[in-house]
C-alpha cells in the first residue's frame, strides 16, 4: 500500500508535459488555449517550476493577466511542492527477496564468483509493485540496474 502524506504536489519536477497541460487547464481563470501551449512547447514540470515572464512570453503566452496568474501560481506550486512529505510503503517481502537476491549474485559476479546474473524475474501480479519498489529504493538511472 502506497500513501503520501503532505502535499499531493510531490513530483512537481516529475511532471511530464500532458500533466504540466492538465495542471494549466485546471487552475481558475486560465484560458483553455494556454494549456495547449505547454503541450505545444513540451513543457515539463522541471520546466514549469524554472518559468518567468520571459519564459511564458515565449512559449506564446500574451495575455499579462494570464502572465501574472501563472506566475503567481506556480511560485504557490513550488512552496507546497517544496514542503516535506513522507512516503509510506507496504512492505513486500516478495519484491526486497527479488531485490535482494539479485545484488547478491551482482556481487558475485563483480567478484568473479559467477557469470553475469539475469535480471530478476517476477510473477505479472507483483510486477507494478516490483518496479515501484525499485525505482523508490533506486531512484533515477539506478533503477536500470535491477529493471533492466
Amino acid at each position: 500500500k502506497w500513501t503520501e502524506q503532505g502535499c499531493t504536489n510531490l513530483r512537481v519536477k516529475e511532471w511530464s508535459p500532458d500533466e504540466v497541460s492538465d495542471w494549466v487547464a485546471n487552475t481558475a481563470h486560465i484560458p483553455d488555449d494556454v494549456a495547449a501551449l505547454f503541450i505545444e512547447h513540451e513543457v515539463s514540470g522541471s520546466e514549469l517550476v524554472a518559468l518567468n515572464e520571459f519564459g511564458l512570453k515565449e512559449i506564446g503566452v500574451k495575455r499579462a493577466g494570464t502572465i501574472c496568474l501563472l506566475l503567481d501560481e506556480i511560485s504557490t506550486l513550488k512552496k507546497t511542492a517544496s514542503e516535506d512529505v513522507v512516503t509510506l510503503i507496504e512492505h513486500s517481502p516478495y519484491c526486497f527477496g527479488k531485490i535482494l537476491d539479485y545484488l547478491r549474485l551482482k556481487r558475485l559476479h563483480d567478484e568473479n564468483f559467477i557469470d553475469g546474473p539475469p535480471l530478476p524475474t517476477v510473477c505479472d501480479n507483483q510486477k507494478n509493485r516490483f518496479e515501484k519498489v525499485v525505482r523508490y529504493y533506486f531512484p533515477g538511472d539506478n533503477s536500470k540496474l535491477i529493471l533492466g
